[in-house]
């Protein structure tokens, strides 16, 4: 059993229709026929939407996507139209609302990993593979590959877990040309960031993207980009394979949550406790600071 310990009330705004709560985004659409996202601060962890929320998480996210979006910009389009706040809608939305192309989503996520962590390292380890690929022996946790691999995963509905897939399930799912599309595209944008990220001292380890196909057929980079949320970033001066690099994302939340101190067993079917104060607060420093040391601006 998992998913929201609390579903959230949706919000109604005149004028917009809700299309979908997910574990951070609210989505809704337009009399225009676009998208409008919504970033809460909801906080996710073991496949539970917690109980607790990290002010000012979502305005933090949408605004890294916006930077990060101009920085991307020569690669490949993205689905902003207006950051313009909708009539009617609530002031909390300010600064984490978006208003979006509505495209035909591609039905993977698409992963760039240039470090081997996290799920890539478990199957390495179990066969010296990730999503199928060979990889060389002798990695460990925290090693870089020889070259940024395409690892895309099924996405899953709130609650699930994404599952790693082969590209030849990718060319099923969407056909070659699009699978092609959306690997030369992926590494491209993921090379890219690598780059920017090295610039301002933090190792993109890996990430994940969606895209989608506008009316012409046009492939557009959509959702969130590069955030701490689809993103694994580790300061590189501390940087040593064989060993879990601290990172600008959930890290404080996951070790409460596994500690004893929160007393709660991720194996149970009991929902996760509320997070205390500190973890929050650390919580929210850290995806400050991912802000801060990426686009050089400070937050507030």
């Amino acid at each position: 059993m998992s998913g929201f310990v609390e579903k959230p009330e949706p919000v109604e705004v005149p004028g917009l229709v809700r299309l979908h709560t997910g574990k951070v985004r609210d989505l809704y659409q337009n009399e225009a026929g676009d998208l409008v996202m919504v970033a809460s601060d909801r906080i996710s962890a073991y496949d539970w939407v917690l109980p607790t929320e990290i002010p000012d998480k979502g305005r933090v996210l949408t605004q890294l996507s916006l930077w990060w979006f101009d920085q991307l910009a020569d690669l490949v389009p993205n689905h902003v139209l207006s950051t313009t706040l909708p009539e009617g809608a609530p002031a909390d939305w300010k600064g984490r609302t978006l208003v979006c192309k509505s495209l035909e989503m591609a039905p993977v996520e698409c992963v760039a990993r240039g470090y081997l962590t996290g799920s890539g390292l478990v199957e390495y380890e179990e066969s010296r593979t990730v999503c199928g690929l060979a990889l060389p022996p002798g990695l460990v946790n925290g090693s870089e590959l020889p070259a940024a691999i395409f690892t895309p995963a099924t996405k899953a509905a709130v609650g699930d877990h994404d599952e790693n897939v082969s590209y030849e399930e990718v060319a099923r799912l969407v056909g070659p040309e699009t699978a092609a599309e959306l690997r030369q595209t992926t590494l491209a944008v993921y090379s890219r960031a690598l780059d920017v990220a090295r610039e301002r001292g933090l190792i993109l380890a890996d990430t994940k993207f969606e895209f989608g196909h506008d009316a012409d057929g046009t492939l557009i980079l959509a959702d969130e980009v590069l955030t701490p949320d689809s993103s694994r970033y580790w300061p590189a001066d501390t940087w040593e394979p064989g060993r879990a690099q601290p990172s600008f994302d959930k890290q404080f939340v996951r070790d409460w949550l596994t500690s004893e101190a929160s007393g709660w067993d991720r194996h149970a079917e009991q929902p996760p406790p509320a997070l205390p104060e500190e973890v929050v607060d650390r919580t929210r420093a850290k995806y400050i600071e991912a802000y801060e040391r990426l686009t050089g601006v400070s937050w507030g």
